[in-house]
């Protein structure tokens, strides 16, 4: 299985390039997991839906044709770490190849979010882009531990 994430915006702080590299690394061979950045549209004066509609082209170029799309989205589901493992196993047991959306700074395109076929949030809080980044491969590494009874996980 593959896990795509993709993220609108490019640089990322070192502080979280290094903290993104340390949870890819421990992916198991059979839990693939790959970031593509997508470039942000410079905002000017554009329009919101001009900008959107400029991510979403950019964002639906990077997944692949079949792939389960995840949009993070503040008013998504909330889920704890256990119903994100479950959500993972089901995924893996589908045999679904997955696409977890971040947006840009105005977020994602209301259509793309609509169209997705799920959408999830990981906090009530805002979170600074490059904090959601980390946040949610820590969180998929934390799902695929519980899911593999490894100890990382303690409830």
């Amino acid at each position: 299985m593959k896990l795509l994430v993709v993220a609108v915006g490019q640089r990322m702080p070192d502080w979280a390039q290094t903290a993104w590299d340390d949870y890819a690394k421990r992916f198991p061979p059979e839990l693939k997991l790959e970031l593509r950045a997508v470039k942000t549209e410079p905002r000017g004066s554009k329009t919101l839906d001009t900008l959107y509609a400029a991510e979403r082209e950019r964002i639906e170029a990077a997944i692949a044709k079949g792939m389960r799309i995840v949009a993070l989205d503040e008013r998504g589901t909330a889920l704890t770490t256990k119903a994100l493992a479950t959500r993972l196993q089901n995924w893996q047991l589908e045999g679904d190849d997955v696409a977890l959306v971040i947006g840009g700074p105005d977020g994602l395109d209301p259509a793309f979010k609509a169209a997705a076929h799920e959408r999830i949030r990981l906090s009530d809080l805002t979170l600074p882009h490059a904090m959601a980044r980390v946040l949610l491969v820590e969180q998929l590494y934390r799902a695929w531990s519980v899911n593999a009874g490894h100890p990382y996980h303690r409830e």
